[in-house]
């Protein structure tokens, strides 16, 4: 039997066929006698099994016509259980015996000569590729020459520049030939396996399969698209990291900045997975810096330690009457009231009129931001019970809570998005309103109900966010974060061109850019500096963005 080693010439299929057929006459003959032994055993107790599983969903039968059919098929079940116990080590046996060949043959005598062959393959996919370029130069250069009309000359290059693409097609096509021929020559053994163990394999044939899957479907245009981005940004922070020591003479990655990198996500997790369901609508919110003041200044007034110093359109308001817990939630409530109401104007305005929601929630940022300032002068309330935090966000042990809060955040939106009718109906919109309504979808209750998600998400982070800085609410605060929310899903991966996004990338999204900032921050690059950088990471993640939605279309 000619070896890998033995190989120097490419295989045809029936060369192949003969490497292999040693290896399916014997474990096919293994595989004849197992599948001999599992027809009253095994075969059966998931035949018997799939009967009284029927049995249970029929409602031709009456009770006692049921009760007696279900008797018989238990009879048979336990005697089919006894011939598979019966003939469980014969199989056993059987099934190593095929293993042991397998894993002494398969390789040697097969599969390392289907890799040398595609090796060989491959070269001269190559070279025949090369030739016909050659070639192809020849002939163009030879017809050039014999022409003096211009538009001509165009004619000609434009055909041979079809003729080359032609070519270099023909080439991704034969080394595709030559790669689906090796991938199926690896997987044939473990569909054998596959055969003798029904399905179950060791976690390192698992594995392995994966491995092998995963590079046969590899494309590197397909890997940098999908994730250029994020080696670009972890290229960055690896950086930081060093160079932060050298200029500052600061570890950046140390446990300590890594938990305060942590407890800063916590409040802008809830915006972006607020504003991640409004992009998978294909829209956006710019409103929600606003927001955030607007429900910090609320909460830092209902909370505020004393009697109040700012007024609300001339009044000042005193909740020290009332207890602290009492106080906590009214002000969550309240935050989260003022969010929604808002959300769902633009929601409503939206869905209704067909709006853009850059107009809907640029007008909600203007309109937020006008009241709040007006009401409360533009002055800051200062700060809230000092007691608050710990009851609310305690750190123990050094770990800060606040964190906890942020997961319990991402299982629910998870939730919503993959396992409710609402979620799979926000895909359905997202990816294709038309087709959503004509399928019977309410395009305009799930354009709202996303909105008014939004707004309950903007409150709970407008409140832990007064919680986590112990007040200081004012109508300038969060100005911005708009930007820092919609650029964390976009690089997490929620397309803007609707339907396409993960959870798990909007909390991937959310933590490069907080442990971006907080390392230039460390690092003493100035806060409108990290603005550029803010910039740049969205231009191109909305690029490669546009990048796959050009290459799907």
């Amino acid at each position: 039997m000619a070896t890998a080693t033995q190989t120097t010439k490419i295989l045809s299929a029936e060369q192949e066929a003969q490497l292999r057929q040693p290896i399916d006459e014997y474990v096919g003959k293994i595989q004849a006698q197992v599948d001999a032994l599992r027809t009253d055993g095994t075969e059966k107790v998931v035949s018997v099994q799939n009967e009284l599983d029927n049995l249970k969903r029929d409602r031709i039968y009456t009770a006692q016509e049921k009760a007696d059919r279900e008797a018989k098929l238990k009879a048979e079940m336990e005697k089919a259980k006894a011939v598979e116990a019966k003939n469980k080590d014969q199989i056993a046996k059987l099934v190593a015996d095929a293993e042991a060949y397998l894993k002494a043959h398969y390789d040697s005598e097969y599969y390392q000569a289907v890799v040398a062959s595609c090796k060989l393959e491959k070269a001269a996919a190559q070279q025949k590729y090369q030739a016909a370029v050659s070639e192809l130069e020849k002939e163009h250069q030879a017809t050039v020459s014999k022409l003096t009309d211009q538009q001509e000359i165009k004619d000609e290059k434009y055909v041979h520049k079809n003729r080359l693409f032609d070519a270099k097609m023909q080439l991704e096509k034969d080394l595709q030939a030559v790669k689906d021929r090796q991938h199926a020559a690896f997987d044939y053994k473990y569909h054998l396996i596959d055969m003798l163990r029904l399905s179950k394999f060791t976690v390192g044939e698992t594995l392995a399969q994966k491995w092998e899957n995963y590079k046969y479907t590899f494309n590197r245009r397909d890997f940098l698209l999908r994730n250029g981005l994020y080696i670009a940004i972890v290229v960055i922070f690896i950086a930081l990291c060093i160079i932060t020591p050298i200029v500052k003479n600061v570890p950046l990655l140390t446990v300590n900045n890594i938990l305060n990198i942590l407890q800063q996500a916590s409040p802008r997790m809830f915006l972006a997975l607020g504003v991640a369901g409004l992009i998978l609508l294909a829209g956006t919110d710019l409103s929600i810096g606003r927001m955030v003041g607007m429900g910090m200044t609320a909460a830092t007034i209902i909370m505020h330690k004393g009697i109040n110093t700012g007024s609300v359109f001339g009044h000042v308001f005193d909740f020290t009457g009332l207890p602290v817990g009492v106080r906590m939630i009214l002000a969550l409530v309240v935050c989260i009231i003022l969010c929604t109401i808002f959300t769902t104007i633009a929601g409503f305005f939206t869905a209704k009129f067909k709006m853009h929601p850059f107009i809907s929630t640029m007008a909600n940022m203007l309109v937020i931001f006008g009241l709040v300032t007006y009401s409360t002068k533009g002055v800051s309330f200062g700060g809230i019970e000092t007691d608050i935090p710990n009851m609310i966000i305690p750190k123990i042990g050094g770990f800060p809570t606040i964190i906890l809060w942020a997961i319990a955040a991402v299982v629910i939106v998870w939730f919503i998005w993959n396992k409710t009718t609402f979620g799979k109906n926000l895909f359905a919109v997202g990816g294709n309103a038309e087709a959503a309504a004509v399928s019977g979808i309410s395009v305009f209750r799930v354009t709202v109900g996303a909105f008014i998600l939004a707004g309950i998400l903007y409150g709970f982070g407008s409140w832990l966010e007064c919680i986590r800085m112990v007040g200081s609410g004012s109508a300038a605060y969060g100005q911005g974060w708009e930007m820092d929310a919609i650029a964390a899903c976009v690089v997490g991966g929620v397309s803007f061109t609707g339907g396409i996004g993960k959870i798990s990338g909007v909390v991937v999204g959310v933590f490069i850019f907080t442990a971006l900032t907080y390392s230039l921050t460390t690092l003493g690059i100035d806060t409108n500096l990290q603005f550029v950088f803010s910039g740049i990471i969205i231009l191109v993640a909305v690029m490669l963005d546009c990048l796959k939605y050009v290459q799907k279309k």
